[in-house]
């Protein structure tokens, strides 16, 4: 069996190398192909590539009966240009990864060592790289995919590092984990006209005005609190940039965010409406479309007892979460498929925020939560 020192620092540098050459939504072909590469290598009984794009699993069991166990990591960075100075910093210019994917997908490559040194006793366990979480895509063509259903798991798991929490420490809670959220754009059509004779045209300004200040106010007017939902607003433009031109078009993005795919239905729901019925009042088209939708995030109370009892059992310090966090996670597609649990691990507290420019995957959590998620994997499948 590899010694942990060993098997450690190759997964330190298979997490910097992954690090130098990072590939977006969609695009991670080379990351998945380095994925399967290593899989294989781990001989893995079965390797599936290609899954609702790019995704790559890892199967590890031989056809005893008992359950089928997943563990998920995404191989997407991100298009954002890299500023720290690591000697390990990206090698591709204007992306990065800044969320830490490179480092998931080291922890799980390491799960792949250790059962390759020891066979799950019974049922199957499933390492799961899947693509394009960053847009909210990459889960849902996973469970698409009609080779899925051979591997659909009894129970998945999925971890995200976490800056501002103790290095190693995690957080866990049962029910909602991850917001939903999906981005919505509204295009308000009218007609251009002189400056000097605003009438003879159709000015989109007033519905603007009225969408920018009300969609905010939705969840209020919904009666929805803070903590179960929101609307912001990302971005604004009225007409050309031209004092001699009345406008004639508008364009306004906001990002809905809430609890549970209930909630979120509703504000999408209502937003839309609000949309339609200004556009309406001021005489003017509009289109509606939406992008990156994510599904809330709902950590099952078996699933997360499971977590808890590996936390326990690696003495690894963790906590009972308040609130669920309003950023969002495609794991929660899992969670539609079966029971599902995730949980953050603390990146430091002092260290950069995700998608942060400077952001690089702290390689001291490497170790605890490969040892967690061993702890889930021997529990359910010894």
């Amino acid at each position: 069996m590899e010694s942990d020192e060993k098997l450690i620092a190759e997964l330190t540098g298979l997490r910097r190398d992954l690090h130098r050459e990072p590939e977006i939504s969609g695009e991670e072909w080379q990351t998945a192909e380095r994925i399967a590469v290593w899989l294989r290598d781990c001989d893995s009984d079965e390797v599936i590539t290609g899954l609702g794009g790019h995704g790559v699993a890892g199967v590890f069991g031989r056809g005893k009966p008992g359950p089928a166990i997943m563990f998920r990591a995404e191989l997407d960075g991100l298009p954002i240009h890299e500023t720290g100075t690591p000697e390990w910093r990206s090698q591709i210019a204007g992306k990065g990864h800044m969320c830490g994917h490179d480092g998931h997908m080291a922890i799980l490559c390491g799960l792949a060592r250790r059962l390759q040194s020891e066979r799950p006793a019974r049922g199957r366990i499933i390492l799961m790289f899947q693509p394009a979480e960053e847009t909210g895509a990459g889960a849902q063509a996973v469970v698409a995919d009609r080779r899925f259903e051979t591997i659909r798991p009894d129970f998945a798991f999925g971890l995200h590092n976490l800056p501002g929490m103790p290095l190693a420490h995690a957080g866990l809670r049962v029910g909602p984990f991850c917001f939903a959220s999906e981005g919505m754009e509204i295009r308000l059509t009218g007609w251009t006209s002189h400056a000097a004779h605003p009438e003879d045209g159709r000015s989109p300004a007033a519905a603007m005005t009225e969408l920018v200040t009300r969609l905010p106010a939705l969840p209020a007017q919904l009666g929805i609190s803070p903590g179960e939902g929101l609307v912001t607003l990302t971005h604004a433009r009225l007409g050309e940039p031209a004092v001699g031109i009345a406008p004639g078009e508008a364009r306004i993005m906001v990002t809905l965010r809430a609890q549970t795919d209930g909630i979120q239905q509703r504000l999408m729901a209502a937003a839309r409406a609000q949309a339609e019925q200004t556009a309406e009042a001021e005489g003017l088209e509009i289109a509606i479309s939406t992008s990156e939708g994510f599904a809330a995030c709902l950590n099952d109370g078996n699933a997360t007892q499971i977590l808890r009892d590996a936390l326990t059992a690696t003495g690894t310090g963790f906590s009972e979460l308040d609130s669920p966090f309003r950023w969002s996670e495609d794991f929660g597609v899992f969670g539609r498929v079966c029971p599902s649990a995730f949980f953050v691990i603390g990146a430091g507290e002092g260290h950069p925020q995700l998608h942060n420019p400077d952001y690089d995957f702290p390689d001291e959590i490497i170790t605890p939560a490969l040892a967690i998620f061993e702890a889930v994997a021997r529990a359910q499948c010894g």
